[in-house]
């Protein structure tokens, strides 16, 4: 496969958004919908906009001194752009929270007052696009979410501003995408979506994607019905790997800080060559809990010692097992 070429302005920026070998270990708190869901066990009133800012100003305080990189979103990130530390660099979400779940089509939406020059000038790095995708879906729908990312590709070449396209794999007749069901079918719509978008076409610089299996249904990891043996497991992160020449991080999709870290060693044990994580409840959600409960300093109690023992062990685990960006980049 041919390398990417990227501008030098892509170039510099994913540099700030990476640290010094090329790993990209950045912090992930884009989450809208997820948030006040998670907010909403430990209080009884709906979560307010000043308590979900607050929340992201003290995560991104605490926590971007030891990532490379923060994503926020526009819409109660804001803020928490200016808590960034120095050295992190910034992503900034560009679609709306969330889906139609009256319907299975899941078609992607962007921000109504935000455009991909709009987040640059806000000073971000890069923009970061969510996409809903099931392989197996009609071309007719699956061409209407194609032109769309087609459309925002294009706005980051004009602007000159990496574009991460995070790809959610979903099977359209499927409704739990935690069952053993989803399991059997989601190496191969996890990997299948990556071949599609990584056609020079939609001008993407980085993939941000699920690994390819439920890990609680690899032998070894979950302690209920197994689906996938180690091997075949391994087989999957391999096939992964060899679908894109783009660089590819994983997101943490929700799982606890200890099963995502072993997660990725088990996945350069499989000859995936990811090149980092955009991490996110598994670092933070012991502090959703802590602010609810007790406040901003308990919050930041919490962030410091927990969050930061999350934080630094996933750091460890990265140099050991994934590797530059700049290696799947035309120098």
């Amino acid at each position: 496969m041919s390398k990417l070429q990227l501008s030098p302005n892509k170039v510099a920026c994913l540099q700030k958004l990476s640290d010094e070998n090329g790993i990209i270990s950045a912090l992930a708190f884009d989450q809208r919908g997820a948030l006040k869901r998670l907010m909403a066990q430990y209080q009884t009133e709906e979560p307010t906009v000043a308590q979900m800012e607050e929340l992201k100003v003290l995560v991104a305080d605490e926590l971007t001194k030891y990532a490379s990189s923060m994503l926020l979103d526009p819409e109660y990130g804001l803020p928490a752009t200016k808590a960034l530390d120095p050295k992190a660099g910034l992503l900034l979400a560009y679609e709306k929270t969330g889906y139609d779940t009256t319907s299975t089509k899941r078609l992607p939406d962007c921000l109504d007052v935000w455009s991909a020059k709009r987040i640059k000038e806000q000073g971000a790095d890069a923009v970061k696009f969510l996409l809903y995708y099931d392989v197996d879906s009609s071309d007719e729908l699956n061409q209407e979410k194609q032109a769309y990312i087609e459309r925002i590709g294009s706005e980051c070449v004009a602007e000159d501003i990496p574009f991460f396209l995070e790809i959610l794999a979903y099977d359209e007749k499927i409704a739990d995408a935690g069952s053993a069901e989803y399991a059997k079918v989601k190496p191969h719509k996890v990997i299948d979506a990556m071949k599609v978008f990584s056609d020079p076409r939609f001008n993407i610089d980085v993939l941000k994607v699920e690994v390819p299996v439920n890990v609680k249904y690899v032998e070894g990891f979950g302690d209920g019905e197994i689906v996938h043996t180690r091997e075949e497991a391994a087989t999957f992160f391999k096939a992964q790997d060899e679908a894109t020449n783009l660089p590819y991080i994983y997101l943490s999709a929700g799982v606890s800080a200890k099963l995502f870290q072993e997660t990725l060693v088990f996945a350069h044990e499989s000859g995936a060559n990811f090149n980092g994580v955009l991490c996110g409840r598994a670092t933070w959600a012991g502090s959703v809990e802590a602010y609810i409960k007790d406040g901003e300093a308990a919050a930041r109690e919490w962030l410091r010692t927990t969050g930061f023992e999350n934080i630094d062990e996933l750091n460890k685990v990265l140099q050991t097992t994934a590797t530059s960006w700049t290696e799947r980049v035309e120098a």
